[in-house]
């Protein structure tokens, strides 16, 4: 991992997305045509009271916060209707690659952990992509 907080994970296949977790909390969202995944609505870890603590000190790779999010009342459409665009994103005629922002407050915990399972069902489906966490390492905002 870099010291800019980017832990970038290459599938062997021909890479055709990247896909970008980020903060909306740091007003300094990726450019670029991308499809855009706003995972604020999930629950947010460092909210709730009976995981504050752990959750300060973890991020959406860790197995306890993945979990958590995932259990989340919605997570699993979210992704679903994520990975069913970039299919047919890719499917379009002369699309080599395609771009994936995904959001949430602080870019450690939700969009992390919906940036890696969409990524899964992706390289599942032999496509290439290639992940980076731009504000993994950071402090939680506010």
């Amino acid at each position: 991992m870099s010291s800019a907080g980017v832990c970038a994970q290459l599938s062997p296949a021909l890479i055709r997305s990247v896909i970008t977790s980020y903060g909306d909390g740091h007003r300094d969202a990726p450019r670029g045509d991308a499809l855009r995944i706003d995972a604020r609505p999930l629950r947010n870890p460092p909210e709730d009271p009976a995981v504050r603590e752990r959750m300060l000190r973890a991020n959406g790779l860790d197995p306890y916060v993945r979990a958590y999010v995932l259990a989340t009342l919605g997570t699993d459409r979210l992704i679903e209707r994520s990975f069913n665009r970039c299919l047919a994103l890719l499917a379009l005629p002369g699309q080599l690659r395609v771009g994936v922002h995904v959001l949430c407050g602080g870019g450690r915990h939700r969009s992390v952990v919906v940036t890696e399972e969409l990524a899964a069902l992706l390289r599942a489906s032999g496509i290439g992509v290639e992940t980076e966490h731009r504000y993994i390492d950071r402090p939680i905002l506010g």
